[in-house]
């Protein structure tokens, strides 16, 4: 395992019906480049009338990245972006100075027996960029590159690798690969990140000749290339880039300066925070000792 430094074990979170793997942040491990959240859900079945439903609440200081494998989700925030993601589009959410935003299943879900299968994440925005103004960026699936070498389905979610470039605008350098393969596939990944890690969405992904189990973070040495294969079809997820520092986090909130995330408690407990158009619900600050990041971004 000479590529390999840290194998991580998700913390397993109870949505109310269904399951969230959380693997960043770790209490071995908080960050992966500027990755310093990641939720693996579900997959999740709901019977009609079902759904989810992440009531509004606050973030400041980083982005946050919706990526679904199946279902969909309707994004609502407080600059008025209303939005549904589907399977392969990508939400990228720049929080900045702060922004407020809700995740809910769609009626024409609701009214179905459905599923939910997705990749949350959260991106650290450089300490340059975390008092931007918040900006919200929907981008289509067709617009995401993907192409297929050697066995195995590459979609290039966010960042740049082998001379390619997704359009998803990041603010760090940043690779972000959902690979799928069929049996045999092989994928080479390059050592252009300094830290770069590989999920294991299912069974039978081997790193360098030794299988990763299942729902398991790899975190790998840098500076060597890597060699990804399956046994028989499978997937997995590979995020990294650069670091771009430590962080503070508390509940939704993530910040260079533990300052700022005070001022945020603050500011959400005194209503300073702005509104999300049709929505009226929001979720409460919590408890100092229960606090934890919402299970959906």
């Amino acid at each position: 395992m000479t590529n390999i430094t840290q194998i991580l074990t998700p913390h397993i979170k109870d949505l109310g019906g269904f399951n969230a793997r959380r693997s960043l942040p770790h209490n071995e491990r908080m960050m992966v480049g500027s990755f310093i959240f990641f939720d693996h859900l579900g997959p999740a079945v709901f019977l009609p009338g079902e759904g989810v439903d992440v009531r509004p609440h606050p973030h400041i200081n980083l982005a946050t990245v919706t990526y679904l494998f199946e279902g969909a989700l309707l994004h609502r925030d407080s600059l008025g972006s209303v939005r549904e993601i589907q399977p392969g589009a990508v939400n990228w959410m720049s929080a900045g100075t702060g922004i407020v935003h809700s995740e809910r299943s769609p009626d024409s879900d609701r009214a179905i027996k459905s599923t939910l299968h997705a990749i949350q994440i959260w991106v650290a925005l450089p300490e340059s960029d975390e008092e931007s103004e918040p900006w919200f960026r929907h981008y289509k699936s067709a617009d995401i590159p993907t192409w297929t070498e050697n066995g195995v389905k590459i979609t290039l979610i966010a960042g740049e690798t082998s001379g390619k470039l997704s359009p998803v605008e990041t603010l760090s350098p940043t690779i972000y690969l959902d690979l799928v393969f069929t049996s045999g596939g092989k994928f080479r990944l390059l050592a252009e990140y300094s830290e770069r890690a590989i999920y294991s969405v299912t069974p039978e992904i081997i790193i360098d000749g030794k299988e990763l189990e299942q729902h398991r973070m790899a975190i790998l040495a840098p500076k060597n290339e890597v060699e990804i294969t399956a046994k028989t079809d499978a997937r997995c997820i590979v995020i990294g880039g650069e670091p771009v520092g430590e962080r503070h986090k508390w509940w939704n909130f993530v910040s260079s300066r533990q300052e700022r995330i005070e001022q945020a408690k603050q500011d959400w407990q005194s209503g300073k925070f702005p509104l999300v158009p049709q929505e009226t619900e929001f979720i409460p600050l919590p408890e100092e000792e229960t606090a934890r990041p919402q299970p959906l971004s």
